[in-house]
């Protein structure tokens, strides 16, 4: 069975999407729709921007989606058994399955990003990569501490993604080196992204969510909070939501998709982190990127 995954926030590059746009008319169609959508350029600055105007969060996000998904399109070969994205790619997932469509799909994701810009600004926060630790000692590590930080990405074995208040996230980075952890590497992001410093941003999209059409897509899609298969417009809606406070189980995910039957990971969108994390769960996985017929 094919595995389709989707890449979330920081596989961003400039160029990224240039070379569907010069290759398919469909795709320069959705690009330009999606400029529109937005009320801004956003491939002047996908093609031809700096690093920093690409990691703006509200240009980031709908980049990462708008290639992800331009590209599903274009496919010849897309045809779903299964679908996961990581954070963000869970809507270039459910976009790219059928249960959204490309314009609700897109000004979701925006609203999103405004949000959680927004939650950022409230309060400084951060996150930081923890790596050597089991997921276990992690969680009780992060349990022990007053302030706000929680476990945020499960990434894979042995690397898992922290998030919470500055002071929070010093002093976890702390002992989780005194528990033995290889590295506890702080990110360069915006905020405590998958953590209850998240709620406000969570209430915003909520509203948006519970407003916008979601349709049984055309394959289970694989959702971050708890890492299981849905089809349920409803479920899915609930699930989207509680992702902006809860963690993505990407660990948990790729071994339910293997033990769902899947026989191939191939990650549609920029770069190929997720491949790399996939391996890392089963190193006997097949994956592949998603590419264009020559």
């Amino acid at each position: 069975m094919k595995a389709y995954i989707f890449p979330g926030q920081g596989a961003q590059f400039v160029g990224m999407g240039k070379d569907l746009y010069e290759k398919s008319e469909k795709a320069r169609e959705l690009f330009e729709k999606a400029n529109e959508i937005l009320g801004f350029r956003i491939t002047d600055v996908m093609f031809n921007g700096t690093d920093e105007d690409l990691k703006q969060t509200n240009v980031t996000q709908p980049a990462i989606f708008l290639h992800s998904v331009i590209l599903a399109t274009i496919l010849d070969d897309f045809k779903p058994d299964m679908a996961a994205g990581h954070s963000l790619g869970e809507f270039s997932a459910l976009v790219s399955a059928g249960a959204l469509s490309f314009e609700d799909g897109l000004r979701l994701v925006a609203a999103r990003a405004n949000a959680m810009q927004k939650a950022c600004e409230i309060q400084p926060s951060t996150m930081a990569a923890i790596l050597g630790l089991d997921d276990f000692t992690v969680e009780d590590i992060c349990h022990q501490l007053t302030d706000v930080v929680v476990p945020a990405n499960y990434n894979c074995p042995g690397q898992l993604v922290i998030s919470g208040t500055i002071a929070g996230v010093d002093h976890a980075c702390e002992k989780m080196l005194a528990a033995g952890a290889k590295r506890a590497l702080k990110l360069n992001v915006g905020g405590a992204f998958h953590s209850p410093l998240m709620e406000a941003a969570r209430v915003e999209l909520e509203h948006a969510i519970v407003h916008t059409e979601i349709k049984i897509p055309v394959c289970p899609i694989y959702q971050n909070i708890d890492a299981k298969p849905y089809t349920d417009p409803e479920k899915i809606k609930h699930n989207l939501i509680a992702q902006l406070t809860g963690p993505v189980r990407w660990t948990q995910t790729v071994m339910h998709m293997i033990d769902g039957g899947a026989t191939s990971f191939t990650e549609v969108g920029p770069g190929n982190v997720l491949q790399g994390l996939v391996k890392k769960v089963d190193k006997a996985a097949i994956t592949s990127s998603a590419a264009l017929q020559q």
